[in-house]
């Protein structure tokens, strides 16, 4: 079974919106179908109803990418299992065609795309994918991207269960912004020393300036004194 291209699905209509930017690209039937790619029978069944549809598929999808990167299992795989109850799909063992060496069918399962409307053929597709992905690799592969804004659904393939961001581009954001931030607490730690040395220098000055004040005042203060005895 394709589980990268079915989970994939899962991402790409949960990354059509980005919430904390206000942007959303699945506006029209044309972005439907875009979602489905080129080769998607039910694409070009689409209608406006879909959009609304998919868009409240992609809520609940959000949500169970959210709840898998805040490290609560339960509630992931509780999220999704309603979503492949509502949505479900048919397997099927598909050749597609395609042949081996030896000329015979490389057999592998498809999901048979067999629903009312093109909402429920995507959402039948993506869900199972994303189970399939869930249950073959755990659900702490599913993931939001922890760079803001961005806030992208991922599916983390590394081999140490690594990923915190959706991009290379979010992540060198993300590292930049870390090393700003971690210079600006440095250079704040910095400022009272530099202040205080300042301080000390204002006092040791004031105490050098002192001296020859009173140094001119003396022989004022002692022509006066004479000028009385006279």
């Amino acid at each position: 079974m394709e589980l990268n291209y079915y989970s994939d699905l899962a991402v790409r209509l949960v990354n059509s919106e980005q919430p904390e930017r206000g942007e959303d690209t699945l506006t029209s039937v044309d972005a439907v179908r875009e979602l489905f790619g080129a080769h998607s029978t039910m694409a070009r069944r689409a209608t406006e109803a879909d959009v609304s549809r998919l868009r409240a598929v992609r809520t609940r999808l959000r949500a169970v990418f959210a709840a898998a990167s805040e490290g609560d299992e339960v509630r992931a795989v509780d999220l999704l299992n309603a979503l492949l109850m509502e949505f479900p799909t048919s397997p099927q063992i598909s050749g597609h065609g395609d042949l081996d060496d030896e000329g015979r069918p490389r057999w592998h399962m498809h999901l048979a795309e067999q629903p009312a409307n093109a909402t429920a053929a995507y959402a039948a597709t993506a869900c199972m994918g994303l189970a399939f992905h869930l249950t073959d690799l755990g659900v702490d592969r599913l993931g939001i991207c922890q760079a803001t804004p961005c806030r992208n659904a991922y599916l983390d393939t590394s081999t140490n269960r690594s990923r915190r961001y959706c991009s290379d581009r979010c992540a060198t954001r993300a590292n930049v912004a870390a090393y700003r931030a971690r210079k600006r607490r440095e250079n704040s730690l910095d400022r009272p020393v530099e202040a205080g040395r300042e301080a000390d220098g204002d006092a040791a000055g004031g105490r050098g300036r002192s001296g020859p004040v009173s140094g001119r005042t003396a022989p004022a203060a002692q022509r006066t004194t004479e000028a009385g005895e006279d």
